[in-house]
């Protein structure tokens, strides 16, 4: 079955850094676009980046632009997110996500694929 499992979270000082990773199991992952996704406490699900399937194709948050990095191994069945110059806003579990289905169309922030996640705590 497919399984999403998503490490590297932790506490870390403003202005620090965390690299995240998805290790992708029970699906092709080399052939899926995938997505990092964040919720904060008490709000909502918040789009954070998008990769292409080769990895040559990103898009970012407003909110993060220009701070995180997001990529892929597709040898490694493995996303990431390279999260540098952290803000207490980004404070969030974080995960990643999957839509499995090239036709159907699919609301704002539905995936049909979602790891557990990792928290991710930006104080000082």
């Amino acid at each position: 079955q497919v399984q999403l499992v998503e490490s590297g979270g932790g506490l870390v000082q403003p202005g620090g850094s965390l690299r995240l990773s998805c290790a992708a199991s029970g699906f092709h992952f080399s052939t899926q676009a995938m997505t990092w996704v964040r919720q904060a406490p008490g709000k909502g699900l918040e789009w954070v980046s998008d990769i292409s399937i080769a990895g040559d194709l990103t898009s970012y948050a407003d909110s993060v632009k220009g701070r995180f990095t997001i990529s892929r191994d597709n040898a490694k069945n493995t996303l990431y997110l390279q999260m540098n110059s952290l803000k207490p806003e980004d404070t969030a579990v974080y995960f990643c996500a999957f839509r499995a289905y090239a036709r159907k169309v699919y609301r704002e922030l539905e995936y049909d694929y979602r790891g557990q996640g990792t928290q991710v705590t930006v104080s000082s």
